[in-house]
């Protein structure tokens, strides 16, 4: 993020409001590599590409605040290769992360990880640290410190279906696992924003928080998140996840959470009743039926669709429900800033 986006960014936090509205995106593997031109392993595997294609998009679209900005990733390998779970390439798909627990019991043979060394986190913090000063050449710091969140992390481990019922049948197991995989994830920001003094935000996310009622999120969600947000004394506390957001929205701001992506399946105007006043709204396009597939007049009419009920546009930031997902258009992209009106 530029200079100026960054303090945008904190004064729509701040309650301050802009007319047009301020758009952001979530951006990167998903999308970046087809919209730039190349594949998604070339991506991955080249520092260089993975360079241009970030450079590419925020020159063509200065106006658009790109989160987190300059993403330095791998897909869903990025936080499961720490703990040694075998990950799986293709050309032009995502990488997938194979589970390593057969059982939640296994959860007594996994190790502490050390954040420094483990898996392929030297690689993601030692791309940036390389590209640093094009990065600022460019007009753009890095803002953010990332991870899936711990429930993520925990459904890759053991696999989603076994981790939720494991939530029902093996609490204290669950509790065990969530536990290490929390204090990976505190060390693992604490250890971005060292090597990267400009970091000034956490991003977090856990789409599998989505899947729990109220009883499950209080003790298996709750507890771990509030140590993840609460791990950086920082001003923007920011949560992904498109799944079911009702459950969380209550408890974002006891969580600590401030900036907040959520379901298209929600209404900016909904999502503001449930969240309450204080945090910031980050939507509520259908990233893939509208955004993707449609055509820049559905676009605007999306736009428009999510804007027209909203009595109070302070602390929203016009984007889609979630990620930007892969195949959408430049044309698209723009007619979301013209339509913002």
């Amino acid at each position: 993020m530029t200079n100026e986006q960054w303090e945008k960014l904190l004064a729509v936090m701040g309650g301050e409001i802009f007319d047009p509205l301020p758009v952001g995106f979530i951006i990167d593997s998903p999308w970046l590599p087809g919209w730039a031109g190349i594949s998604t392993l070339d991506y991955y595997a080249s520092d260089d590409k993975w360079l241009a294609a970030n450079l590419k998009a925020v020159r063509t679209f200065p106006e658009i605040m790109f989160l987190p900005g300059f993403w330095s990733e791998f897909g869903m390998c990025t936080e499961p290769s720490a703990f040694g779970t075998k990950c799986r390439w293709a050309e032009q798909d995502l990488p997938f992360a194979e589970k390593i627990l057969k059982t939640i019991e296994g959860v007594s043979g996994l190790e502490k990880l050390n954040v420094r060394t483990d898996g392929l986190l030297p690689f993601v913090v030692r791309r940036l640290e390389l590209h640093r000063k094009a990065i600022e050449e460019a007009g753009h710091s890095l803002r953010f410190a990332v991870s899936r969140g711990p429930l993520n992390i925990a459904s890759f481990l053991l696999g989603t279906t076994e981790f939720l019922m494991a939530i029902r049948t093996n609490p204290d197991e669950t509790h065990q696992l969530l536990t290490l995989i929390t204090n990976f994830i505190v060390a693992w920001l604490q250890y971005q924003k060292e090597c990267l003094p400009s970091i000034e935000g956490i991003f977090v996310l856990d789409d599998i928080v989505g899947f729990l009622g109220e009883e499950d999120l209080r003790s298996a969600a709750l507890p771990y998140l509030q140590r993840v947000f609460g791990c950086l004394d920082v001003p923007v506390r920011f949560f992904h996840n498109d799944a079911q957001g009702r459950v969380c929205a209550k408890f974002l701001s006891e969580i600590g959470i401030n900036l907040f992506n959520f379901s298209f399946e929600h209404s900016l105007e909904e999502m503001r009743q449930w969240a309450g006043p204080n945090v910031t709204l980050l939507g509520n396009i259908p990233p893939r039926d509208v955004l993707a597939q449609g055509t820049p007049a559905e676009v605007a009419a999306s736009v428009r669709a999510a804007l027209e009920p909203l009595s109070d546009r302070s602390r929203i930031i016009l984007s889609c429900g979630g990620g930007m997902p892969p195949g959408v258009p430049s044309e698209n992209v723009q007619a979301v800033l013209l339509s913002r009106a």
